[in-house]
């Protein structure tokens, strides 16, 4: 997905966890032997008992509240502990899921990694989706070994720190996915890219408009880094139309979409045939998409860092029933808490002897290539310095006031 606003400006802004319910047997009939008549008996159950034994306590620090919140990734995380809990949990001991509200403030960040590893003894962090708290607490992280499963990666940090690893694609990454989308599959040749200046953050973003030049070796036509979320698009939109830009890519998060297709439009660039504009997954929403269909416009690109989410995939219908079930509004954010949960849970299963946070650490840090139909590429924690395991996207189109996927096969980004 104000300097915490402005973060989130640049934000892309997400395999079932619970074991077999079981069936019940049929009813069988007995013959008592003092009447002889037949009378049904009420079939065995085998659910599982719900887990009563000690908690294993896993910890989040989210923008929940604050001027950009994600609280869909969290929500998602404990919709899936919540199954799991009743159905058993892990072996026998429930999950005990502590999400603390950095509310965009480094200070409450700070403040909550400390209270949860420290006072609470969490093992692992699990679905995390902060504006800032990478960059506050990756190097305590490293210090504690703790590790975090980050259900939207948001800083730069987030990409680059030994002790997490997101499952989502990440903005950097989105950026140059989109500018190579752009080139590449739609084949415009005059590719620009009009971002967000956010303070600390302006460097990665011009390291991924660098990255997609490597990979291509092509230049980019037109890179505007000066926008501010609360400024008026249309003099950018004249400057790209005086440019000749082909394709515009740029971040924001959903009013910022729904302006600048309008700015965009009335310059005369309809994205339906006269550019092609394509954003970050932060945009990709519902209420994005109908605006833009009562304005008449389509054409709109986004990027989809998991399956995308308002699609019809068989693979959703896990994730879609128990989001649903749980009241957890369908997002993004929301499928990568669910992703982030579901690969914690199979690696807590996998883990032959008592669960603390060693062992959780150990686990993680041996786990390669985990496999989800969610996912384009494989999740991997690892040994490695730096995570950005999600390498791949999907791309949906604006058509009619709804989202059709564009790109039915994932785009992976070569290396560069």
């Amino acid at each position: 997905m104000a300097a915490a606003f402005a973060v989130a400006a640049s934000v892309l802004i997400l395999a079932g966890c619970g074991g077999d319910k079981g069936e019940a047997t049929p009813p069988t009939e007995t013959v008592p032997a003092e009447t002889g008549a037949p009378q049904e008996t009420a079939p065995p159950t085998t659910a599982p008992a719900e887990a009563t034994g000690e908690p294993i306590k896993v910890g989040a620090i989210s923008s929940i509240t604050g001027p950009i919140p994600f609280p869909e990734s969290t929500a998602a995380v404990q919709a899936v502990f919540d199954r799991v809990n009743a159905e058993g949990g892990i072996n026998g001991r429930p999950l005990e899921y502590l999400a603390e509200d950095d509310k965009a403030d480094p200070a409450l960040a700070g403040q909550a990694s400390r209270r949860l590893v420290e006072e609470e003894g969490v093992v692992a962090l699990v679905g995390s989706a902060s504006l800032l708290e990478c960059s506050v607490n990756a190097q305590y992280y490293g210090e504690q070994n703790i590790l975090s499963i980050q259900g939207t990666g948001v800083d730069p940090v987030c990409f680059l720190a030994p002790n997490i690893s997101p499952v989502n694609t990440g903005p950097y990454l989105g950026i140059t996915v989109g500018l190579y989308f752009a080139s590449e599959v739609l084949k415009d040749e005059k590719i620009c890219a009009i971002m967000f200046s956010v303070a600390g953050l302006d460097e990665a973003v011009k390291a991924a408009v660098d990255r997609w030049s490597q990979i291509t070796g092509k230049e980019i036509t037109f890179f505007d880094i000066s926008l501010q979320p609360t400024d008026d698009p249309t003099p950018l939109a004249i400057r790209a139309k005086q440019k000749g830009c082909d394709a515009i890519v740029h971040n924001g998060l959903e009013p910022h979409g729904i302006a600048w297709a309008k700015a965009l439009k009335t310059q005369g660039l309809d994205p339906a045939k006269d550019v092609d504009e394509i954003s970050l997954t932060s945009m990709y929403t519902e209420k994005l998409a109908e605006e833009l269909g009562k304005a008449g416009i389509d054409g709109f690109y986004a990027n989809s860092e998991f399956e995308p989410y308002l699609g019809d995939s068989p693979v959703l219908d896990d994730w879609r029933s128990l989001m649903a079930e749980a009241g957890v509004p369908p997002t993004s954010f929301a499928e990568g808490g669910y992703l982030a949960a579901t690969i914690f849970v199979d690696v807590l299963k996998g883990i032959d002897g008592e669960i603390t946070r060693e062992s959780v650490t150990q686990a993680l840090r041996a786990l390669e290539g985990y496999e989800s139909p969610l996912l384009g590429t494989p999740y991997s924690f690892g040994d490695a310095p730096t995570h950005n395991p999600n390498q791949a996207s999907k791309f949906v189109r604006v058509e009619g006031g709804k989202w059709e996927v564009a790109t039915p096969d994932w785009l992976i980004l070569p290396s560069s």
